[in-house]
């Protein structure tokens, strides 16, 4: 992954609800061409926020069997995305969302987008779980998953 798109997870509750935050800076690389003058956090990167979130809620979900191989959340549908505002420098982002509907080899997760309490964002994300076989994507999501909950009182079970 070239780019982690949340600062921490702030809150989770398996099987149904996770937030995150991202902190917008002035230092984040791509709000120099985005654009020179006004500088907006690109939506497509908002959005890959929300789907991070949601894969790592839908991995703590979908892996709290030791007994079953561990699956990864891939995500193959954006749906009715829809920005309210834009996002710059100073922006605290709080990114929720919420498991809408799991099925065996995926799921509909709800994602929102907000600063201050305004809603910035909304839409919703699909997802198939797979199995890539690869210790490599493994390591890397315990070790961004760790960072990232590293603030919570209890943090998951991760696999």
């Amino acid at each position: 992954m070239r780019y982690y798109l949340i600062d921490s997870v702030t809150s989770v509750e398996i099987g149904k609800t996770a937030t995150g935050v991202k902190c917008i800076s002035l230092t984040d690389e791509v709000l120099h061409d985005h654009f020179p003058d006004v500088p907006i956090l690109p939506g497509a990167l908002i959005t890959e926020g929300m789907a991070q979130l949601a894969g790592f809620l839908l991995e703590c979900t979908f892996n709290k069997n030791p007994e079953t191989p561990v699956l990864r959340a891939m995500l193959v549908q954006i749906d009715k995305m829809k920005f309210y505002k834009f996002s710059g420098p100073g922006d605290r982002l709080e990114y929720r969302v919420t498991l809408e509907q799991k099925i065996s080899d995926g799921a509909r997760v709800l994602a929102e987008a907000y600063c201050e309490g305004e809603r910035r964002v909304s839409g919703a994300l699909t997802f198939s779980m797979v199995d890539p076989k690869s210790q490599k994507i493994t390591q890397q999501r315990m070790d961004i998953y760790k960072i990232w909950t590293r603030n919570l009182a209890e943090p998951p079970l991760l696999r």
